[in-house]
């Protein structure tokens, strides 16, 4: 008998435990807001285009924006709060100093969001949404994006220097960084595949145009044209030098040809276990998306606040 009840008594805590995480899990929806801000996809997409037109990095920005969000506590829009005398914010970390950009584009369709949905909609979900709609403007695959996050009241310099990954490190150690999220060395790859669109800043990959091995002898010299061994740190070079503009597979056709240009891309292709998925996506675009879009919907369940955590702040940049 008393067996019987320990069984019972444990059978009531793992369903518990289940019903819990389950509940965890569906507070984010594609349908969160059909009623309380049924426009809102429509108004994204429209300030996104106006973004985009403007200027097609932004699209690159906006993605980068959100992936720095996501790793640092989750994906909870900390990265868009301003310093202020008594609060430390993530803009001024070294992996987002003098580099993260696309706050003005957020701002504005914040405003054009409350103008719609006062005090409704997470700047966490306008990042997560703003970043599918720049990808899908310069030609790559779209997905749902599960919404209902809500934003942080907190961020965390330290967090943000030592969680985002390096474009200086090698392949375990980005491993490590996206398993330290959630994230697999099949999503790493993936995920890296953003680098198809965007420019880097010299001081990312000058070690690599001069130092590395791996590198084609051709695309290494014409890189040092822009990016002298020492000044010109925020000269810019594309990330993928055949389509910059265009989010396709081209990245990984790069990487095999080793003309990656951050030393953590090539890391991707260099003998090790991601070299068989870098020449399938090389090959074949259409797994490549999949798995992108996937590896985005993961992305952006790190850690989300949800139900009565955080806030909707009514400005990005501030608390309310």
């Amino acid at each position: 008998m008393a067996s019987l009840i320990s069984t019972v008594t444990l059978s009531n805590i793992l369903l518990v435990v289940l019903l819990f995480s389950s509940a965890a899990n569906a507070q984010l929806s594609a349908n969160f807001y059909a009623n309380s801000c049924p426009n809102l996809q429509t108004i994204v997409r429209n300030a996104m285009t106006r973004a985009v037109n403007r200027e097609t990095r932004i699209g690159a920005s906006i993605l980068r924006l959100f992936f720095h969000d996501c790793f640092v506590n989750g994906c909870d829009a900390s990265i868009l709060l301003d310093d202020t005398a008594t609060f430390t914010g993530e803009k001024n970390a070294a992996p987002n100093r003098n580099s993260a950009r696309g706050f003005e584009v957020i701002d504005t369709i914040k405003t054009n969001v409350e103008a719609a949905c006062n005090a409704t909609v997470s700047c966490a979900d306008i990042l997560a949404l703003a970043a599918r709609d720049g990808v899908v403007l310069l030609g790559g695959p779209s997905w749902q994006v599960p919404l209902g996050r809500r934003d942080a009241r907190t961020a965390s310099q330290s967090a943000a220097n030592s969680q985002i990954p390096s474009p200086f490190a090698n392949l375990p150690a980005l491993i490590s960084s996206f398993s330290a999220k959630g994230l697999n060395a099949r999503d790493l790859t993936a995920l890296s595949g953003g680098h198809t669109i965007g420019l880097a800043r010299c001081t990312t990959f000058r070690g690599r145009i001069y130092n590395d091995t791996n590198i084609d002898a051709n695309f290494a010299a014409n890189r040092r044209a822009n990016c002298p061994a020492s000044g010109g740190d925020n000269n810019l070079a594309p990330l993928d030098i055949q389509t910059p503009g265009t989010f396709d597979n081209n990245y990984y056709r790069n990487l095999v040809a080793q003309r990656g240009l951050l030393h953590s891309d090539q890391e991707l292709f260099n003998g090790g276990s991601t070299d068989a998925l870098v020449r399938t996506y090389s090959n074949n675009p259409a797994t490549f998306s999949a798995d992108f879009t996937a590896a985005m919907v993961r992305m952006g369940n790190i850690s989300p606040l949800t139900g009565t955590s955080g806030e909707i702040r009514r400005n990005c940049r501030v608390l309310n």
